[in-house]
């Protein structure tokens, strides 16, 4: 991938990004510019998607009900709810046909395990694995796949794990009809974005493409200002969460991610940068709190698109 293509001027970006609209600053919900298309009845620029982790107690069919009942635009399975689907008898091509009749759509599913392991001889022992959740994912019609570098090995090499994710791009494209996507969590070893990003990079693949994560952002201690960087055709799919003041960030799990809104992270202008990278896909709800696990799921998945979008109305975007 051409890099002027990946990464446009920052400083460009950064002022686009800073400066709402006179609409917004008025407090009126800003209608953006009409050639672009709107989600949630203008009120978003971005079809709003609900990763089910968020609501996990529930069956999967549960999930989808819930998804659509509350009014999010997207769902966002994982591959063992998919896996425990089909062995309970379910068919996967039919439950996509479910969510495409209930008004959803499926942007991206969790995940490629084990995607990127260090040695040839791993890789191709992997690739059962990933050919299964890839098979799941495409029978349900999602775009992407997040492709996880949990076993790349700290102190990775860099080039061997770009050239293998080529691999899998090339996979999930020609036998699948998937894009695979790279994303970064701090608790493996590719712990950034800008890991990551470099990754995708090297990887010289016109559909390479990472997956932000605002809480991975923030606990990986990587920031949010090379956002401004990215051109957002380099994004898949945007996961949004909010990080509480406490613990401290080395003390931080998922299962502290809160609502959007909730917490301290800076949410309102990495959508205003997310913004003017120009990304067009979704910004999905990803939370593990098992608080919200306890509570009715509906309400939960309810309560979050609305945390979100007051958010997203508070950006002026």
């Amino acid at each position: 991938m051409n890099r002027r293509d990946f990464i446009h001027m920052g400083a460009a970006a950064g002022i686009l990004a800073a400066a709402p609209s006179a609409d917004a600053l008025a407090g009126v919900k800003p209608v953006g510019n009409t050639k672009d298309k709107r989600y949630q009845k203008g009120a978003s620029p971005w079809p709003i998607c609900l990763d089910t982790a968020t609501i996990r107690p529930a069956s999967l069919k549960e999930k989808v009900r819930i998804a659509a009942a509350a009014g999010y635009d997207a769902i966002e399975p994982w591959d063992g709810e998919l896996r425990e689907y089909e062995a309970q008898g379910g068919n996967l091509k039919d439950l996509g046909k479910e969510i495409k009749d209930l008004g959803l759509f499926v942007p991206s599913v969790i995940g490629l395990w084990n995607a990127l392991p260090p040695t040839r001889e791993r890789f191709e022992e992997s690739l059962k694995g990933t050919r299964e959740r890839m098979r799941m994912a495409s029978a349900i019609g999602s775009q992407h796949i997040q492709t996880i570098p949990d076993t790349a090995g700290e102190g990775y090499d860099q080039k061997w794990v770009a050239a293998r994710y080529r691999e899998i791009i090339e996979i999930g494209l020609k036998e699948y009809n998937l894009e695979p996507a790279l994303v970064f969590v701090k608790y493996q070893p590719v712990k950034t974005m800008g890991q990551a990003l470099g990754i995708a990079m090297d990887a010289n693949h016109p559909k390479a493409k990472i997956i932000p994560d605002t809480y991975h952002m923030y606990i990986s201690e990587g920031g949010f200002e090379g956002l401004k960087m990215l051109n957002g055709n380099a994004i898949a799919i945007f996961q949004f969460g909010d990080a509480p003041a406490s613990p401290a960030i080395p003390q931080l799990g998922d299962e502290h991610r809160v609502y959007p809104g909730d917490g301290i992270l800076p949410l309102p202008q990495v959508l205003r940068d997310l913004k003017a990278t120009g990304f067009k896909g979704c910004v999905s709800l990803e939370l593990y709190n098992p608080n919200y696990h306890k509570q009715d799921l509906q309400k939960v998945a309810e309560t979050g698109l609305r945390k979100t979008l007051e958010v997203i109305k508070k950006a002026g975007v």
